[in-house]
């Protein structure tokens, strides 16, 4: 046990000031990467950063000022954590000053960064993935392998991706790999078994299972192989020996129930998982009960994808229980399933704790309104630095639109809002475009296409986003908007015609007459928004 452990263990009960939540980090960021690009009397002095730069910078500050503060918190036998607060500000606004004071980094220095850093990456990835895709045969195996057998060579990844190893081609890898398999920290083996007869590619598998067993990898990509139960049985080797990988690959790989009980068998350790990826397999509910054991496994989990996977609604609840522990989640993509209202309820009470989440990709799930709304709520209440949410295709009708605006209006960081193929019609595209009126200045994508959306909702949507600095494209095709609305559509997009996407789809006879919905609205209708952090102080001081 740490003396970090047994410090807090003998702290007697009392209210904690520290450590922060992962919302009260996620937020400062955003607030510091507003103090850099704003106009305040520091920045008048020294200038402003671009936006990229500057969220580089606050994450780095952040991250620097928590490290300096959370070493204080642990030498303090009996705190409640209030200095180390205190202290934790103090250094965000120190290191704020320190970042304005050196300006802009010059575009000479960022080549000469890039330029070292391709060079340092080029000598650490070994890749014979580019090209056309084809098998390797020995001869060609002895030629394109030879620089793994350089004495003192620095590889730390291997990517074989994109080119068949049949049997003797494996055989010329496998002393090769066991040489080098202890310097080795990523490894793609995507895509290496194309075309191969099944017997051969199992053994071919054995073979690099058996040369990398052993090894200590943070990353391990096995998609695109057809894998099976008989192929990650064939990779168990090397799968029950890794107890730090940080980021796994399992995407196409013709997962079944079976095997993915086989995965969550072979796989002793994912405590330090931080990447799981199942997308496109024949998962099924029995597959997905095997799945959300490994997730139970996952604390650390911050990506999770698990798209067209067939699951329904059992799978889908298990899943969404077992994402209850993974509260550092921060990208979440379980599209194209068939988990249904009920499931959409036990993955919205599952999302009350998922402060970090930045993108959430839930189109497709058949969630309808009940499904939709949980969700909506849940995510109204955290998650504030939210930039990506896709519900397209679930059935979400205008019944629902009150809640998910009130959503979609206090998520200020929203990038990109797909609603497409829904139910929203002329009143909840006014909804949705009023959530979207105050703020939302990094919004650069909205998706309302396939919405029985009329006229009026076209045009409001239209003159909201058609403000917005940073945006791209507005996607209202496939709707119900008269000739006449089109014109008009087009008309506010005169001067910016790439933001508006294609209208040749839009079928005014489809839908029922809303033209004169809304415009007599009361506009005072607003949502409450979350409470913000107060404004860091940055002050020039000693």
């Amino acid at each position: 046990m740490d003396a970090a452990t047994m410090k807090s263990q003998h702290r007697p009960f009392s209210i904690k000031l520290w450590p922060p939540s992962q919302n009260t980090r996620q937020m400062l960021v955003t607030r510091i990467t507003g103090n850099l690009t704003t106009k305040s009397i520091f920045t008048e002095k020294y200038g402003t950063l671009n936006k990229e730069e500057a969220e580089e910078n606050a994450k780095r500050i952040e991250d620097v000022a928590f490290v300096t503060a959370n070493q204080h918190y642990e030498m303090e036998p009996d705190g409640d954590g209030g200095s180390a607060v205190q202290l934790y500000a103090k250094e965000c606004s120190k290191l704020i000053l320190e970042v304005l004071k050196r300006g802009p980094a010059q575009k000479e220095d960022r080549e000469v960064l890039v330029s070292e850093e391709a060079a340092a990456y080029h000598n650490k990835v070994f890749d014979i993935s580019k090209g056309a895709r084809a098998f390797i045969d020995a001869t060609e195996a002895v030629d394109i392998l030879r620089p793994l057998k350089e004495p003192g060579n620095s590889y730390t990844k291997i990517c074989f991706s994109n080119r068949s190893f049949g049997l003797e081609a494996a055989r010329v890898a496998q002393p090769i790999l066991v040489s080098i398999k202890d310097q080795l920290k990523e490894v793609d083996l995507s895509d290496f078994i194309a075309g191969r007869p099944e017997a051969e590619a199992l053994d071919v598998m054995n073979i690099f299972s058996s040369a990398l067993e052993g090894s200590i990898l943070k990353s391990l990509d096995l998609s695109n192989n057809a894998l099976g139960e008989k192929g990650v049985r064939a990779f168990g080797a090397l799968l029950q020996s890794q107890s730090c990988l940080e980021e796994l690959y399992l995407m196409n790989d013709g997962i079944s129930e079976e095997a993915a009980r086989a995965v969550c068998e072979l796989i002793p350790s994912t405590e330090k998982l931080r990447i799981l990826h199942f997308h496109n397999n024949m998962t099924g509910d029995p597959g997905a009960l095997a799945i959300s054991e490994v997730l139970k496994r996952s604390p650390l989990l911050e990506d999770f994808r698990c798209s067209s996977t067939r699951i329904g609604t059992a799978g889908g609840i298990a899943l969404s229980e077992a994402l209850k522990t993974c509260i550092h989640l921060k990208k979440l993509d379980l599209r194209d399933n068939m988990f249904g209202a009920e499931a959409g309820v036990a993955l919205g009470k599952a999302l009350y704790k998922h402060a970090g989440l930045t993108e959430v990709y839930l189109s497709y799930l058949n969630l309808e309104d009940e499904g939709a709304v949980a969700i909506a709520n849940s995510l109204k209440e955290t998650a504030p630095a939210l930039e990506v949410l896709e519900m397209a295709g679930n059935d979400v009708t205008v019944e629902a639109a009150p809640t998910v605006s009130a959503c979609i209006a206090v998520k200020q960081n929203l990038r990109k809002l797909n609603l497409s193929e829904n139910e929203l019609k002329d009143e909840g595209a006014i909804q949705i475009s009023k959530a979207l009126e105050e703020g939302h200045l990094q919004l650069n994508e909205v998706d309302l296409s396939t919405n029985s959306i009329g006229r009026v909702g076209a045009l409001v949507l239209a003159q909201v986003v058609v403000q917005k600095p940073n945006f791209k494209l507005l996607n209202i095709n496939d709707n119900c908007i008269s000739d006449e609305g089109i014109d008009e559509v087009k008309e506010i997009f005169k001067k910016f015609p790439g933001m508006l996407g294609p209208l040749d789809e839009n079928s005014p006879e489809g839908c029922d007459d809303e033209e004169e919905y809304g415009e007599d609205q009361d506009d005072g209708d607003q949502h409450d928004l979350e409470s913000k952090l107060n404004k860091l102080e940055v002050n020039e001081e000693d």
